[in-house]
């Protein structure tokens, strides 16, 4: 028997004729002992200890659907005493702890006594109540954070919380959906086969159709306790903001949060998010989103498709992690619409090695300008463009309008430079965050309510890897992806930035457009990940990109670009042809280069694109470096530096390559190959055109 589960519906692998129950739940004393031991060998600790919070009156429960601080406030306005002793409680069962804490360290037994301690942490976590395992489960998906003997204690609040009464969970289905249970299940687990912090689950049978569902039912008390402690939480938050002088703003982002968790105890909200989940990211290679039975669905009670498998966290599969990165990828800067609680209890491999996404109750909304503006961040970061990066925070809402954006510069330049400096697969996501904390206190750096979830989603994820992967770096496996989404979106603002960070100050960047172009060829998710040294692969991949309609852009680009160099490739070769002439002629002046400043910066520009292209750059060559000619000496030494660089072009066989992949693209990308020969010598003609009628007038 194997149990991994969350507060969703997880992989237990069962026997069916020994775990369900058939029909009449009131038998289920014959439950085998086993099946108990795998849940917990703990009580219900919540009910236990915290019970007196559960007594609302149903207006009271039904005024408290969605998130409202104020009718929260009012309903325990007129509990006061309920209010007092839940603050009595948190403040003496974490007073007792803290107290034993530091009890331990002045009698130096802290080594000998952490694993106890821990232990009594995660108790006092149980008897609090479902809003402080909550953040304990976030905690947990840090191990590169937390102390490994409290992380193994916190783990267990992800999947094995004591269940609360079976008899009371059957009769909220029955009550909830109107029926008898065994009018809606032929069979049904006589005990619970998950239990977490909001509800448990059962693994049932449905009578209309004989599909296997995971039947999820809600903790009585839980909303109550949740409420009472939001509004215990948002008033802390504010004392400590208002006590610490930050400016971060605390109390929105318990807002947000407890906004989430409000959500993720309705079951209707729950099961409608795990559809449109299942519709935007179900289809992709490898990821498995579970059906969701709606007819069967109530606030209290949810119905949906069972899946086996084992925790994430608990298998070493590299290539699911990059799965969950890409998948992460299109949920947040795709569509938008991002899974916030992915913790190892909410994702599975398979037993058919698939990515298995559970639990859709607390989803986030990432909006188009932010998704752009994290984008154009994540650009300007790698790329070293602190100046940028600090008008880029001033979009997503971090900064200020009127900040001192001089300032922040110069403090992101001290702060990140080394950080960016050992490679973008190199960049950790919590450093950053970390390396960032006294640079955000100081230019008063605001933390959006909405950009708390999904920083939380991305730690998480990265938690999750690092657990068997040290040197896991989530935004070292997502920027490929991020490079190819600049490089073929249509979206006018990532266009704009492409242009911008491309041409700086009127001069093309080549190294940027290398970089982002062989970050983008990593973007792959095929389970064979093999470092390939052909050159020929990368040509067929880099023609293969640029000829499609989704590389128009790009391809624009590197037209004018080649155009340009073409031009300045052609007047270097009339320099060198008059200056061999004059030499062959006795008594000849030697004639002055006709070359400019810019075009020698085309004319290098155009051998690292015939490099790029020839694939010269991925074999190992390394482009000689050319000495920068200042424009104010002799023009002749124009001349010189451009046999220099002629010389050093592509050789016939490192060409070779582009010719050799032509016959082996699609028929749709030689049509448009062939018509590239046209549309530059246009764009040459239009260029030596324009030349000369300036030359005639000015």
């Amino acid at each position: 028997m194997l149990l991994n589960s969350s507060s969703s519906f997880n992989s237990f692998l069962f026997n069916s004729n020994s775990n369900f129950l058939s029909k009449n739940h009131k038998s289920q004393k014959s439950v085998p002992q086993t099946l108990r031991v795998v849940i917990s060998n703990d009580v219900d600790a919540f009910t236990e200890k915290s019970g007196y919070l559960f007594k609302l009156s149903s207006s009271e429960a039904d005024s408290l659907n969605d998130y409202d601080l104020k009718k929260i406030a009012a309903i325990y306005k007129r509990k006061p005493f309920i209010l007092l002793r839940r603050l009595f409680q948190i403040g003496s069962t974490f007073g007792r702890w803290l107290a034993a804490r530091y009890v331990d360290s002045i009698t130096e037994k802290s080594d000998l006594m952490f694993k106890i301690r821990a232990a009594e942490l995660r108790q006092i976590l149980l008897e609090l109540g479902p809003a402080y395992i909550k953040i304990a489960q976030a905690v947990s998906s840090r191990p590169d954070l937390i102390p490994p003997s409290y992380l193994d204690e916190l783990s267990l609040l992800q999947d094995r919380i004591a269940p609360f009464s079976t008899e009371v969970a059957l009769n909220t289905i029955e009550q909830e959906l109107g029926l008898p249970i065994d009018m809606i299940f032929s069979e049904i687990s006589p005990e619970p086969t998950a239990a977490a912090s909001l509800g448990q689950v059962y693994q049932a049978r449905l009578r209309s159709n004989g599909q296997v569902v995971a039947v999820k039912v809600q903790r009585p008390g839980v909303q109550a306790a949740i409420s009472l402690d939001i509004l215990i939480l948002h008033f802390i938050a504010g004392v400590v903001k208002k006590a610490g002088k930050l400016n971060s703003d605390l109390q929105g982002v318990v807002d947000e949060w407890a906004s989430s968790l409000f959500r993720e105890m309705d079951y209707i909200k729950e099961a409608k998010n795990g559809l449109k989940f299942r519709k935007l990211y179900g289809a992709i290679e490898d990821v498995i989103v579970p059906n969701m039975y709606v007819e069967n669905t109530t606030r209290r009670v949810l119905v949906m498709e069972w899946v086996e498998g084992k925790k994430l966290s608990e298998v070493k599969d590299l290539y699911l992690v990059e799965v969950g990165v890409y998948c992460s990828f299109n949920q947040l800067l795709e569509y938008g619409f991002y899974h916030a609680d992915p913790h190892p209890g909410n994702l599975l491999r398979t037993y058919d090695g698939k990515l298995a996404y559970i639990d859709f109750g607390m989803m986030g909304e990432f909006k188009q300008e932010f998704r752009d503006g994290f984008i154009e961040a994540c650009l300007h970061l790698v790329n070293r463009d602190f100046d940028a990066l600090a008008k880029d925070f001033v979009t997503l809402g971090l900064l200020p309008p009127t900040s001192d954006k001089e300032g922040v510069t110069k403090a992101l330049t001290g702060v990140l430079q080394n950080a960016v400096a050992k490679g973008v697969s190199n960049i950790s996501f919590g450093d950053l965050l970390g390396n960032l904390g006294t640079t955000m206190y100081k230019f008063k750096f605001q933390i959006p309510s909405y950009f708390s979830l999904v920083i939380r989603s991305l730690a998480v994820l990265e938690g999750i890897a690092i657990g068997f992967d040290p040197n896991y770096k989530v935004l070292g496996s997502t920027y490929p992806w991020i490079a190819r989404k600049v490089l073929t979106d249509s979206s006018p603002q990532l266009r704009s930035s492409l242009q911008a960070l491309l041409y700086e100050e009127g001069v093309f960047r080549i190294d940027r457009l290398e970089s982002l172009l062989s970050e983008s060829l990593r973007a792959r998710t095929e389970k064979v990940l093999v470092e390939d040294n052909d050159s020929k692969v990368a040509v067929k991949q880099i023609l293969s990109f640029t000829l499609t309609e989704k590389g128009a852009f790009v391809r624009e680009i590197l037209l004018q670009e080649i155009a340009k160099g073409v031009d300045a490739f052609g007047r270097a070769t009339l320099d060198s042809l008059t200056s061999m002439a004059n030499t062959s002629i006795p008594f000849a002046s030697s004639s002055s280069s006709s070359m400019t400043k810019e075009d020698m910066v085309n004319l290098r520009t155009f051998r690292r694109l015939m490099l790029l292209l020839a694939g010269f750059q991925k074999n190992g060559g390394s482009p000689v470096e050319l000495k920068r000619t200042d424009p104010s000496k002799n023009q002749n030494m124009y001349s010189e530096e451009a046999s220099l660089i002629s010389y050093q072009f592509p050789s016939v066989e490192e060409i070779l390559p582009i010719l050799s992949v032509i016959p082996e693209l699609p028929p749709e990308l030689q049509q448009q190959l062939l018509l590239l020969p046209a549309d530059l010598a246009g764009r040459l003609i239009s260029r030596v055109t324009a030349r000369t009628i300036r030359r005639m007038f000015l």
